[in-house]
């Protein structure tokens, strides 16, 4: 039993760990190859297919694949114009449509056999050890993600409303007051309020979608170790794992789309006063 424990914990650690480059001394500068090639690659690819499908767009009667692309980019930009009272289509909807399409590749990943991607084809055919294959299971991906969506609020804030504007909104609101000196009572309080908000957007923002990826993920390998364990077990790692990824197409639909209509709330939170 002890051995069989410790197998199966070797198992899942082997698989939970990036194949890693280091670019310096300092931990800081250790790169997940993993997560940034396959982060690329389906980046490369989504949006290679969107374009050569928009390239070739007519306005007759779309095909299948026009139909499908309109679909989703209609789809996005009714859910963006329901949150952005601006001029949508000049940033905010294509940076929608970014964030949700390649979310959405990057959580499909996990849908591929962790042994027959991860072991047979990169550790047989191109010799990596390891190789994580969903980089939205990865908190730097997460983290770097929502980083960028954070500092997009802020960059939209400072520039439609100034940086006097941005820095008066951080003392002055949400409380307000209209003497000189309860206005100069409640800026720390405001100021407090406002930075545990900033603070807490971008950690919300990425551990929601790496939580919900690193569990779909440790499930499927727990549910993977059944098939070591003889026929009856491959039969029940096949049928639950078929169960939970009819299940897990839920959830990365889902997560895609949180995310994406969280970065349309906060950067049209960018734009409002108060």
């Amino acid at each position: 039993m002890a051995s069989e424990a410790s197998g199966s914990t070797d198992y899942i650690q082997h698989h939970l760990q990036n194949e890693t480059v280091s670019l310096g001394a300092h931990p800081f500068w250790t790169l997940n190859l993993d997560t940034l090639a396959t982060s690329i690659v389906l980046g490369i690819i989504g949006f290679g297919l969107i374009w050569w499908v928009v390239r070739g767009a007519t306005s007759g009667v779309p095909n299948k694949r026009q139909a499908f692309v309109e679909l989703a980019i209609d789809f996005i930009d009714g859910e963006v114009k329901s949150i952005f009272q601006g001029d949508r289509r000049a940033f905010v909807a294509p940076a929608a449509l970014t964030v949700g399409v390649w979310i959405l590749l990057m959580n499909a990943m996990d849908f591929l056999p962790v042994d027959w991607f991860s072991t047979l084809l990169f550790g047989h055919v191109f010799g990596f050890h390891h190789w994580r294959a969903v980089p939205t299971a990865d908190v730097s991906t997460t983290f770097a993600l929502s980083l960028s969506v954070w500092l997009l609020m802020i960059f939209f804030s400072i520039k439609i409303k100034g940086a006097g504007g941005f820095a008066r909104e951080l003392v002055s609101a949400p409380f307000h007051a209209h003497s000189w000196w309860a206005k100069l009572l409640l800026a720390p309080a405001n100021l407090g309020l406002n930075l545990v908000e900033y603070i807490s957007k971008p950690l919300s923002h990425s551990l929601r979608l790496y939580g919900n990826m690193y569990a779909g993920e440790i499930i499927f390998l727990l549910l993977g170790l059944w098939a070591s364990s003889g026929v009856v077990g491959t039969v029940g790692s096949a049928l639950l794992g078929t169960g939970w990824a009819i299940f897990h197409i839920l959830i990365v639909a889902l997560q895609a789309y949180i995310f994406m209509m969280l970065t349309v709330v906060y950067i049209a939170s960018a734009y409002e006063s108060h």
